[in-house]
């Protein structure tokens, strides 16, 4: 299979790209496994060149194995190392990473590597990120493993009286105990809070009857994991498994249709659809999910107006969700690989309701 390089090259090629300057730790670990927070990478038809001062010298002679490293240290700056690599390259027209440079970056890069002509390379590398390499689909399935056995282990504490924060600190606490992180701040929203689709855990303590949410994931080996569930502290009244049933339901659907060549809104709308059957449309207001990688909001959208074509290689969250001000809300997520003939789903953990501390 065709290393990173070689995918970026192919693309620079197809877009007239001559020289491409990668500077966000998102690319940067990506292309090479860097995981410190500064370098750039100046890459060409023919020549690479890993770029990065006396702080992490001897962890890119580590990590960095496909190209030829440059340090520097003080008084020499980035900038003044950035300008002799381009010239000793031969660069002329630098493309950079539109997607994640600030203003103020561009014009520091304008003023002062004046000698070279700066154009946006869009997502040139965004779009490759999208398609997943075997180590790379390797690395999301052990995450959302470990996962599934924080998910067994965290909700053995539902019960009356346990807060929202006493969660969400053991949840965090296996993660770290097992070599890995959270992937983003969890979501433990129990009762009213968990209308809030991205609301954070707080010191309520949970209550008999609650909708209660679990979004939360690993992130391991750079990798990210994306999983929500939603259990029912105690019994469920009849309310919350009509909002239970129709959210199962209209991820199953999702799920079920889902395969190479179909439209990511097309998905989107056929949630809407089902949760409309109840006039429960209004109550999703957001996407039905995105991209999952190195970052847990990746490249590419599951929502309306999203015209991405579903490929083979692409991995998504699925994580359809109502909700209620002032009663609670419920939302159900899985993880999933498009394969050649439909999808792989990555979390193991029950879809059923699950009323716990009964």
């Amino acid at each position: 299979m065709k290393t990173q390089i070689e995918r970026v090259r192919e693309a620079m090629a197809a877009n007239g790209v001559d020289a491409l300057l990668v500077s966000s730790s998102t690319n940067l670990f990506w292309m090479t496994g860097f995981t410190g927070s500064f370098a750039y990478i100046v890459l060409t038809a023919t020549e690479a060149r890993f770029i990065t001062d006396s702080r992490y010298t001897v962890q890119a002679a580590e990590q960095v194995t496909s190209m030829p490293i440059v340090g520097f240290s003080s008084p020499k700056t980035g900038m003044q190392v950035l300008d002799e690599t381009l010239k000793e390259l031969g660069a002329k027209k630098v493309a950079f990473e539109s997607p994640y440079l600030t203003f103020s970056q561009y014009q520091t890069f304008k003023d002062k590597l004046a000698d070279f002509q700066w154009e946006p390379a869009g997502e040139l590398l965004e779009n490759l990120r999208m398609i997943k390499t075997p180590d790379e689909v390797a690395r999301i399935k052990a995450a959302c493993a470990l996962t599934d056995k924080c998910f067994d282990h965290i909700k053995r504490l539902v019960q009356v009286g346990v807060t929202e924060f006493e969660i969400q600190l053991e949840l965090e606490f296996f993660f770290r105990r097992n070599g890995a992180t959270c992937a983003f701040d969890p979501i433990i929203v129990s009762g009213e809070n968990s209308a809030r689709p991205h609301g954070k855990a707080t010191e309520k303590p949970l209550a008999e009857g609650d909708l209660l949410t679990f979004d939360f994931g690993a992130k391991l080996k750079g990798y990210c994991a994306d999983m929500t569930r939603t259990v029912v502290v105690g019994k469920a009244c009849d309310k919350t498994k009509a909002i239970y049933d129709s959210v199962l339901k209209a991820q199953m659907a999702c799920l079920e249709m889902m395969k190479p060549g179909v439209v990511a809104e097309v998905v989107d709308a056929k949630a809407r659809a089902i949760f409309d059957e109840n006039g429960w449309a209004k109550n999703f207001g957001h996407g039905l999910g995105h991209g999952l990688g190195i970052l847990v909001h990746d490249t590419g959208r599951l929502g309306p107006g999203s015209k991405t074509v579903l490929e083979p290689g692409q991995i998504w969250t699925v994580e359809p969700g109502i909700y209620f001000e002032g009663f609670g809300g419920c939302r159900i997520e899985d993880d999933v690989l498009v394969t050649e003939t439909g999808i792989e789903i990555f979390n193991t953990t029950t879809k059923e309701m699950l009323e716990l501390g009964v």
